[in-house]
């Protein structure tokens, strides 16, 4: 029989074991919250230890920090990972258009503050579709912090840009017209439309989970979305004045690239993902037979990937 000694000694052991299971599955688990930066509250999801490499994950159009869920899981045992959502995108705030101006260096700005608050001062940053104007406008205000950048059809190059998936929206550009906002909203924000937008190009679209487009479209439907979405297309023009900045920020400080790119995008076609080979000599290109959201269809492999890459070049 045990004494009362042995005992004591038995159940400490136990609530030691049991509580550094706890703390293991809670460092390596995904955790959601929020974060108050100026007016705005931003909503994020956080997985992995602190103390391990950080990796920021900026989101595209129209999705939000969800397309990372899966990155956030896999990745979590050796790397920290945060997911923030733009203002007006997923669980962040959604200011009016008179509360707050939607352009990407307002977006910009708020999560480039959000990671201050944060106290995340080094990282890598991967960046997808709305992710790379972002990214990289944080990334030419502090080029010290960022150890490598990951690219999943986050476009920096004028070739990148498919005219023929562009079309109305660059013909919006040129003319903001009333029909053609009228245009866009019925096509591109209609609840097809954020269907095709994950599933166009993929070799299997009925493996691509329809929560995906279910969470973009209830949230492009919200009052007034539209018209937030619009001035952001309309914005769109001015990250390709800062392409040449972007690129020579690519050749000056020279981090490690990792291109994750969807061959089949309508929107950034793989001539964007060459256009890295030009500025960047640590790249490591791999090109994905699908979509513009290629972790939805190739996630596996592309996760694999990236733990390969950041393993060589992150401590």
């Amino acid at each position: 029989m045990f004494s009362s000694n042995m005992k004591k000694a038995a159940v400490g052991a136990v609530l030691v074991a049991t509580a550094g299971v706890a703390v293991a599955n809670q460092n390596t688990s995904v955790h959601y919250g929020y974060e108050q930066v100026g007016d705005q509250q931003i909503f994020y999801r956080e997985a992995g230890d602190p103390d391990q490499p950080t990796v920021v994950l900026l989101h595209g159009f129209p999705a939000s920090s969800h397309q990372y869920r899966e990155v956030l899981e896999k990745l979590s045992d050796q790397y920290h990972l945060i997911a923030p959502d733009y203002p007006g995108f997923g669980s962040s705030s959604y200011p009016s258009p008179a509360e707050f101006t939607y352009n990407f260096d307002n977006l910009a700005k708020v999560i480039d503050q959000f990671l201050d608050q944060k106290g995340i001062s080094k990282y890598s940053l991967m960046m997808q579709d709305y992710g790379a104007p972002v990214g990289f406008r944080i990334a030419t205000a502090h080029p010290e912090r960022v150890q490598t950048i990951i690219t999943q059809n986050g476009n920096a190059y004028l070739e990148g840009i498919s005219p023929k998936g562009w079309g109305p929206v660059l013909d919006y550009w040129k003319d903001k017209s009333a029909e053609l906002e009228k245009i866009i909203s019925e096509n591109v924000f209609s609840y097809e439309g954020m269907k095709w937008q994950f599933t166009h190009g993929t070799q299997h679209p009925d493996s691509i989970l329809p929560d995906s487009w279910e969470l973009a479209y209830a949230r492009i439907s919200r009052p007034g979305q539209h018209q937030v979405q619009l001035k952001l297309f309309y914005d769109y023009q001015n990250n390709l004045k800062l392409y040449p900045q972007w690129q020579q920020y690519l050749t000056d400080y020279q981090p490690s690239v990792l291109v994750v790119w969807g061959k089949n995008d309508a929107f950034f076609p793989e001539s964007g993902a060459e256009g890295y080979k030009r500025d960047v000599e640590d790249l490591d290109y791999n090109i994905y037979d699908t979509g513009h959201f290629a972790l939805e269809e190739k996630g596996d492999e592309i996760i694999a990937k990236i733990r390969r890459f950041l393993a060589t070049r992150v401590k």
